[in-house]
């Protein structure tokens, strides 16, 4: 087949392209801007256009397909040149969709922790060489892309984001992929922009649930209650399978987990991430992995990237980077750091930086997130507001929001990045929750700090 990317530069789009090509396709794409990793992985197999913008002779009746990144506009001129062609197009979900049809598909969902659930399975079934094909939102160690697509493989593994497809498909992206298997981590309002209530954010929970094929298998986080009432109460014809936090316990800074294969030493940590665990394992034993054989290799398992990944590392200093940003994660987050280091200053640092966290109506969703730290710390760029187009937020609105009075808020990266430097470490942990860089932070410079 002959395949055209519009915005081949995106998270997914880059890697549904180099699966693509892998598996002997014909592969171009456009962009107007790409980025690394995107830029170098694309160029590392050719696939990198040779200039930027979009070109409309590159649409030709000679493509079989577009597959169409969300970062393009409705009115760009190949999307309108492929539609005047009658040239067939999809999201990428769609294209995975039509890609897996005579697999069985895996497909994990939440609010939170699907990168992480996901990258587990992954870890395990590699562990093991049970090859399967993924899609999955993090560069995982072992793996040379975040997309992997064959004819053979029987399984695909992949991570169902609830936001939309395209720019023309308005369908969250979870909703086109009709699983045999499916998981529910948890239910926490985001992408307000999308979803402007809880109600309609829930509900997309629901259709994801009923879009489940007859006799398939849901296997959910029965803690959280937005998600038990969610799939308890489909009347949909599934198998469900409910997980909760396992018991484990807390020693010199390592969690073990209580298991029937006696106490096993974990590299992660946070009720979350256990919680994660616990899903994965019923994920993992409907693909037929036995509960030791998951056991034996979920401990060498150390995190997705940017999920509670330790970055620097002294005696008596951890310091960690998480993409946390939503409410519900910078709670879990922090409180998973504070937990494991209970007798250690914490220093959590948050960027507000989406559209959800930057919006003065959304704010006060935050209330409490950042109680668990010695040293709160909120940064924000003003100038991200106006890109997004957002009501103007003030400092005084935020610090109301977390309802703390001791907040301290940053809008200028330097400040910011003085404020972080001039720390006295010792006897701390450092968190740093943000789906972007403070503003231009050198996450290695922060290494030398320890």
């Amino acid at each position: 087949m002959n395949i055209h990317f519009i915005a081949i530069g995106g998270s997914a789009m880059h890697n549904l392209a180099i699966a693509l090509q892998q598996k002997g396709y014909q592969v171009s794409g456009s962009d107007d801007t790409i980025h690394d990793p995107s830029k170098s992985r694309l160029e590392k197999y050719g696939l990198f256009p040779k200039a930027f913008g979009w070109f409309t002779e590159k649409i030709t009746t000679n493509l079989d397909a577009i597959i169409l990144g969300m970062h393009a506009k409705k009115d760009n001129p190949e999307l309108l040149k492929a539609q005047e062609l009658g040239i067939k197009i999809y999201s990428y979900p769609e294209f995975l969709y039509e890609q897996s049809k005579e697999k069985t598909r895996v497909v994990i969902g939440g609010s939170h922790g699907k990168t992480t659930i996901t990258s587990m399975i992954l870890h395990v079934l590699n562990y093991h060489d049970k090859k399967v094909d993924y899609m999955v939102g993090a560069q995982l160690d072992g793996f040379e892309t975040m997309v992997h697509l064959t004819e053979e493989n029987e399984f695909i593994v992949l991570e169902g984001d609830e936001y939309l497809s395209s720019p023309i498909d308005m369908r969250p992206k979870f909703h086109l992929y009709k699983p045999n298997i499916a998981l529910l981590s948890g239910i926490a309002w985001d992408h307000i922009n999308v979803f402007p209530t809880f109600e309609n954010y829930v509900a997309q929970f629901k259709i994801f649930t009923d879009s489940l094929t007859n006799g398939g298998i849901m296997v959910y986080n029965e803690e959280d209650q937005n998600v038990k009432q969610v799939v308890e109460s489909s009347e949909n014809a599934i198998k469900k399978y409910p997980y909760k936090t396992p018991n484990h316990f807390i020693e010199n800074g390592i969690t073990f987990i209580e298991t029937s294969e006696g106490n096993l030493p974990l590299e992660i940590f946070g009720q979350h991430n256990l919680q994660n665990l616990a899903g994965a394992k019923w994920v993992c034993q409907h693909m037929g992995i036995d509960e030791d054989e998951f056991y034996e290799a979920i401990i060498s398992f150390k995190g997705a990237s940017k999920r509670l990944e330790k970055i620097a590392e002294n005696p008596s200093t951890v310091v960690f980077k998480d993409f946390a940003h939503s409410p519900s994660k910078v709670s879990a987050t922090t409180t998973a750091v504070k937990n494991q280091y209970k007798d250690r200053a914490l220093i959590a640092c948050l960027e507000l930086h989406t559209y959800s966290s930057l919006n003065a109506e959304f704010l006060s969703e935050y209330k409490g997130a950042l109680d668990k730290a010695y040293k709160a710390v909120v940064f924000y760029s003003p100038h991200a507001v106006k890109i997004k187009q957002l009501e103007e937020v003030t400092k005084e609105q935020i610090a109301q929001a977390f309802e703390r009075d001791d907040l301290v808020i940053y809008t200028n990266p330097q400040e910011f990045k003085e404020f972080l430097f001039n720390q006295k470490l010792d006897n701390t942990a450092v968190l740093l929750m943000s789906s972007g860089n403070y503003g231009g932070l050198d996450f290695d410079e922060v290494k030398r700090l320890v």
